[in-house]
């Protein structure tokens, strides 16, 4: 499989063969597992008070009263400490020992990893995520790319290689976000555009771009090419970041 290297300019530099990993089967079953084991990383664990509604002087008064044998605050017959009580302990209370983080296989989460690397090469995978560009797929951009260093060149590159659309679209796709979750730091909701994959260090001058990701070919997961667990983003490689992926 080859692939088309561009320019600054958006024009045609060479061809290059792309690594065997883009040849990969297409798995979106394995690629959601794994985007889901990934997430699960990041739940906060919650509990209540291991003493909460059993703190108290209750004690059963024992049979031959006529009474139900429940624990009943001392001086007084008000039940307590069960469950069924008002202010008694929680039946089930949720528990901080809870494991929350989902397992994967080592072996199947490389595989997600390799498919989801492979979905950005196909225009139609890449179309069913509503991504809108005009440029061969997979992009591929000369290193020179990771030395920009200002937000303005970024745009007129990524408009030079057709895909600015996709970010105007991710611009005006962000939305005020529904129920009570706005109130807790996260009040709007951002569409995903473009993942830009350099090969050693990031390219910051792209981060404040709507939607856009960057990272490296070592901090490359696969949330980040499967938002949603869904595969087929609008990924952009460097030259040299092609030539890291052949370790993988």
């Amino acid at each position: 499989m080859k692939a088309y290297v561009r320019t600054l300019d958006g024009e045609t530099s060479h061809e290059l063969d792309l690594p065997q990993i883009f040849d990969e089967d297409y798995r979106p079953d394995l690629i959601k597992r794994a985007v889901l084991a990934l997430q699960s990383t990041r739940y906060q664990p919650h509990g209540t008070f291991r003493f909460a509604g059993m703190q108290t002087s209750a004690e059963s008064w024992g049979s031959g009263r006529g009474a139900a044998q429940v624990p009943r605050i001392k001086n007084g017959s008000r039940t307590a400490r069960i469950p069924q009580a008002v202010g008694g302990r929680s039946a089930h209370p949720p528990k901080t020992s809870k494991i929350l983080v989902e397992k994967i296989n080592k072996k199947e989460n490389r595989k997600a990893l390799r498919s989801a690397i492979a979905a950005t090469s196909s225009a139609e995978i890449v179309s069913k995520r509503g991504h809108r560009y005009s440029c061969e797929l997979p992009a591929v951009i000369e290193d020179r790319f990771e030395e920009i260093t200002r937000t303005s060149e970024v745009i007129s590159v990524l408009e030079s290689l057709g895909v600015s659309a996709d970010i105007e679209r991710a611009r005006n796709g962000k939305k005020v976000r529904p129920g009570k979750g706005k109130m807790r730091g996260r009040r709007y909701k951002q569409r995903k555009s473009v993942l830009i994959v350099t090969g050693n260090e990031p390219l910051r001058a792209a981060r404040n771009l709507a939607g856009v990701d960057v990272t490296t070919v070592s901090q490359l997961n696969t949330e980040l090419l499967a938002p949603g667990t869904h595969a087929g983003r609008l990924t952009i490689w460097t030259e040299s970041a092609l030539k890291r992926l052949e370790e993988l």
